[in-house]
């Protein structure tokens, strides 16, 4: 019987029962990652390629994958899309440092047509002249628009300095990377990161091994041939670095410093420490400088993870008269963990908070395969996640007061501001 006056008993997550995926070897060093157990008739399928803007110069990564689909000597991209879409599919791209993703949603039904039109809309890319004028134009209209925008000219400088040791991560884009289409470089580039590159496949639907069998054989060829080696071991200078633009009402700012990457013994319990100082809607940033001062809409702070390493960075917009007075607003809330205890009430709060994120996390097969391969490219295994748990419901404050001591110096940040 329920009692409607009494508030239900708590209980804090111990385990997450996963349901690991399927593997296939699709090459000794390509996986295909199969999630059957869909309560359902949808399908997801994700082909992730070594093709990250780390991976070219003067932004042929970028122009690469958004020409991908643009059309072939038979297919123009109109075509192709429309051949897509009667059929209720829906495609998805994305591109990151490291990795380009090109995703297929869609019935299973129609996976293994749909799966047809992309491998050959991507296999056949013809590189059309008009097609590739209409990108570059679109391309060049975008980034004069970014240019504008104080948050993106932060975000971009803010990668230039903290990257400066290595020019492949360093390298920002540039207006003339959209002038005059160099088409011998996006194909060589094409051939090499995609007919060349393909590092993995995820795939989330109720198939038959057959019509999994039947992917491995329309995309493997595309596999990679050996391990992917990603950079690590930057250099960066802590300092500070102001971008005017007098017209601009806003400021932006970006800063942050290097940390470790997703194996670090630290990784997870410096994760508790990020949300207390910026990573949730009451966190200290943004009861601080939001809904007490009023400087900010929104203010944060995250950690990005990469396949050597890792980086910790603040990220907002203020108005430029209040600019200074949120960068101490930062340093204060800085200090202050390195100096003062979090209060237990805090701590048991974030607790349950991370808790009940990393449980919302794992809830259905899609969320699981995703918190899966989460791991998996960082040479992790699930007992990741019940590491996690037993960090999470043991930290101390005098272990979030040793690791701001040790990674929060308001010294030891690249300081990027624009506006």
């Amino acid at each position: 019987m329920n009692r409607r006056s009494q508030q239900p008993e708590t209980k804090q997550v111990e385990h997450i029962s996963f349901v690991k995926p399927h593997i296939f070897d699709v090459t000794p060093d390509v996986k295909l990652l199969w999630m059957k157990e869909v309560p359902n008739d949808t399908v997801r399928l994700d082909l992730f390629f070594d093709a990250g803007i780390t991976r070219g110069n003067k932004s042929i990564p970028a122009i690469v994958h958004s020409l991908l689909l643009s059309g072939t000597n038979k297919h123009s991209s109109v075509e192709i899309h429309e051949r897509i879409d009667a059929l209720g599919g829906f495609l998805d791209t994305d591109i990151s440092f490291e990795t380009a993703v090109v995703s297929i949603y869609c019935l299973r039904e129609h996976i293994r047509e749909i799966s047809n039109i992309v491998a050959d809309a991507i296999q056949n890319l013809a590189f059309r002249e008009t097609e590739v004028e209409d990108v570059l134009r679109s391309m060049r209209q975008q980034f004069a628009v970014n240019q504008q925008k104080v948050k993106y000219v932060a975000q971009q400088q803010f990668r230039k300095h903290l990257f400066a040791s290595n020019p492949d991560y360093s390298t920002i884009s540039e207006e003339s990377d959209y002038e005059d289409g160099n088409v011998m470089a996006y194909k060589k580039y094409w051939k090499e990161h995609y007919l060349e590159g393909l590092t993995r496949i995820t795939l989330v639907g109720d198939l038959e091994v057959d019509e999994v069998d039947a992917l491995i054989d329309l995309f493997g060829k595309w596999a990679v041939d050996g391990k992917v080696e990603h950079a690590g071991g930057f250099q960066f200078r802590a300092e500070r670095i102001d971008f005017p633009k007098e017209e601009a009402v806003q400021s932006a700012i970006r800063m942050g410093r290097f940390l470790f990457p997703k194996s670090h013994e630290d990784y997870i319990d410096f994760q508790m420490l990020n949300t207390i100082l910026g990573d949730y809607f009451g966190s200290r940033l943004m009861s601080n400088i939001r809904e007490d001062k009023g400087y900010t809409y929104g203010i944060g702070s995250g950690v990005m993870d990469m396949n050597k390493t890792g980086y910790f960075v603040i990220v907002t917009e203020v108005g430029k008269e209040v600019l200074e007075n949120t960068l101490q607003e930062i340093k204060f809330e800085l200090d202050r963990l390195q100096n003062e205890l979090v209060p237990e009430d805090e701590l048991d709060l974030v607790k349950n908070y991370t808790l009940g994120q990393l449980l919302k996390s794992a809830d259905g097969p899609y969320a699981m395969l995703d918190m899966y391969n989460g791991v998996d490219m960082y040479g992790l295994t699930l007992e990741f996640y019940d590491e996690a748990i037993r960090k999470i419901k043991s930290i101390t404050p005098e272990r979030i007061r040793e690791l701001a001591k040790q990674y929060l110096k308001f010294e030891d940040f690249l300081i990027i501001t624009a506006g």
